[in-house]
């Protein structure tokens, strides 16, 4: 597969930002296609562009808890499991159900290494903090520390990467890591190896991640929230795709029972562009119909009565 993705370097896609219809900014990026085999359908860029993947991790980082059953230790529900994958925008309701799952695996919020976010009272409100409250619950559940739960080589930080790893056939020990701003370990991988994880997600062939993905489905605002990209994506499509957005300009999609997954990279991290590009790539793919492809457009590449976002390029057939 390596070797077949470094003959098919295709050409990148464009983000261009237009005041009035007159480019006044230019992203690019890069975007691979895999099926649940780990094989490159489609490329625009190169599929062995790596990156840290970020947030879009935490469906996976979730496997600690999947493996370990807390969910049924602690009586968690679907809604906690959305909530541990989640990057929340700490809102009230967002907040109290991180609590719930710390409330529930007999842990105090103090436990919560994440930071408190600006204009913020609490880590509970740390968009992160879902994550953490579940490697905390794992923590519990087998008797391992709490306090040093984020480092590399704590006991559930070696757990999680061994079930990455496994997800992509390699030693996990392999991945170059390095930590997010939330303070957890995090890791470097090609785009190639994002897709395969999120065509893995989609694909329907494991219990534990076709549970992680009903969760993230059914509740898309837990995922992240009203108003952002994954959440109205995932609301928009009724379950027919799973997205989780990761920082500087990642963005990971799957679609749900087709074992297909979309990795996209934009190379100066902007937000906006990711938003843009993976609405173009879902129309060309046909992934999204054409009435939620104008909703969504509206919604994210509409800026403004003066600005708009158009994308130039395709993925090319690998």
């Amino acid at each position: 597969m390596t070797s077949r993705a470094k003959r098919h370097i295709t050409p990148k896609l464009e983000v261009h930002l237009l005041r009035e219809g007159i480019v006044e900014s230019t992203h690019y990026i890069e975007a691979t296609v895999c099926d649940d085999r780990g094989r490159v359908l489609s490329v625009a860029g190169n599929s062995e562009t790596t990156s840290f993947v970020r947030s879009a991790l935490k469906p996976f980082q979730a496997l600690g808890v999947m493996s370990t059953g807390v969910l049924e230790r602690y009586d968690l529900s679907d809604k906690d499991l959305a909530i541990i994958c989640s990057s929340h925008q700490g809102t009230v309701e967002q907040a109290r159900q991180v609590f719930n799952v710390l409330w529930r695996a007999d842990i105090d919020p103090s436990a919560l290494q994440c930071p408190i976010p600006e204009g913020g009272s609490s880590p509970l409100q740390h968009n992160c903090s879902g994550k953490h409250a579940g490697m905390l619950a794992v923590c519990q559940q087998r008797g391992w520390p709490l306090n040093t739960y984020l480092k590399r080589s704590s006991a559930v930080q070696k757990l999680i990467l061994d079930k990455i790893g496994e997800l992509l056939s390699i030693p996990g020990a392999e991945l170059i890591g390095a930590h997010d701003d939330c303070g957890a370990p995090t890791y470097s991988m090609k785009l190639s190896q994002m897709a395969h994880l999120y065509a893995q997600l989609s694909s329907g062939k494991r219990l534990d991640l076709e549970r992680i993905l009903r969760s993230m489905t059914y509740y898309p605002t837990m995922v992240a929230g009203a108003g952002s990209f994954d959440t109205e994506l995932m609301r928009l499509t009724e379950g027919e795709l799973v997205s989780k957005a990761g920082a500087e300009g990642i963005q990971c999609i799957g679609r749900v029972g087709e074992g297909m997954g979309l990795a996209i990279k934009v190379l100066d991290g902007s937000k906006r562009a990711k938003s843009a590009v993976a609405i173009h790539i879902l129309r060309q793919m046909g992934w999204i119909s054409p009435s939620v492809a104008e909703s969504l457009a509206e919604n994210f590449m509409m800026l403004s009565n003066y600005k708009r976002l158009e994308v130039e390029g395709e993925l090319v057939m690998s």
